[in-house]
């Protein structure tokens, strides 16, 4: 058994021949249940054009680039110039998006050392230590109720395989092997992410006089919820999926936690400037 049918057959996806077996004899409508399984897997290889981890990466920027920006320049706009809120939210954006980039960027190369570090540890306890890395093997394997002598042969076979440290890095320590390009992408896809969610609160300063800022506030407001709500309802319904009343609903729920969580945010930086601006002008 070479290592790609064994990480096959150890898939959370996978379907073992007794459950195909069983389904077709279930199966009403005279199509075969392989050849349905198979469908699926087919179909799941064509449709996953994105890696989730870049989702995740944008979901990261674009929610943080939503609230920080829109509470600044919710805040700046109590000073009533137009300008100052431009220019500060602008600042703060390209500032906010370098930032939140290279904490990306260093997250994701933190991520690979942390890999190449394990991998290097269970390739020497491969050597050093094969009587816990047998016990290692057969831990992973009972949870499957395997027939005692098929765990074994398949213990036996790993223990003299080439492939036994990343068999280990996939099913003990769980741990995906990184691209190169991983910090890079994880980077980028942070901070557009930001700036994109950041400008959208931007936008109605630069079609409003130089003393009109409350009133770009109130565009920028009904701007905001609306960005936000589509937003948190995409985010939800991405991971739990979009169709059904009960996803519906999931989706709603999410859209209306993430525009409170913005106005609270922008409420607050918008009182904190309130109150140093009354007490200046007390003082």
């Amino acid at each position: 058994m070479s290592f790609s049918s064994l990480k096959g057959l150890l898939s959370p996806t996978a379907t073992s021949e007794y459950d195909v077996e069983k389904h077709t004899r279930l199966s009403s409508d005279g199509e075969s249940s392989s050849g349905e399984v198979k469908r699926r897997e087919g179909n799941g290889k064509d449709t996953k054009l994105i890696d989730g981890r870049v989702i995740s990466d944008a979901i990261i920027g674009l929610s943080d680039g939503m609230t920080v920006p829109f509470a600044l320049t919710a805040g700046l706009s109590a000073l009533g110039d137009t300008k100052v809120v431009v220019f500060g939210g602008f600042a703060e954006l390209i500032a906010g998006a370098i930032s939140m980039g290279l904490g990306g960027y260093l997250g994701a190369k933190s991520e690979e050392e942390s890999y190449h570090a394990t991998l290097k540890e269970t390739e020497k306890q491969t050597i050093t230590d094969p009587d816990a890395v047998n016990e290692t093997i057969h831990d992973i394997f009972t949870p499957y109720d395997l027939p005692p002598h098929l765990v074994t042969e398949l213990t036996n076979h790993l223990t003299s395989s080439p492939n036994l440290p990343s068999f280990l890095m996939n099913f003990h320590h769980t741990l995906p092997e990184p691209s190169d390009s991983r910090a890079l992408t994880c980077a980028l896809t942070i901070a557009f992410g930001y700036f994109i969610g950041g400008f959208v609160p931007l936008l109605p300063y630069f079609f409003v006089g130089p003393n009109e800022a409350f009133l770009a506030l109130k565009w920028s407001i009904a701007t905001m919820a609306i960005a936000l709500f589509v937003f948190g309802y995409a985010k939800t319904c991405f991971v739990s999926g979009w169709r059904g009343a009960k996803n519906i609903r999931k989706g709603v729920v999410g859209a209306l936690q993430m525009v409170l969580i913005g106005g609270i945010a922008a409420g607050s930086a918008m009182g904190l400037v309130k109150g140093f601006q009354a007490l200046a002008d007390s003082s």
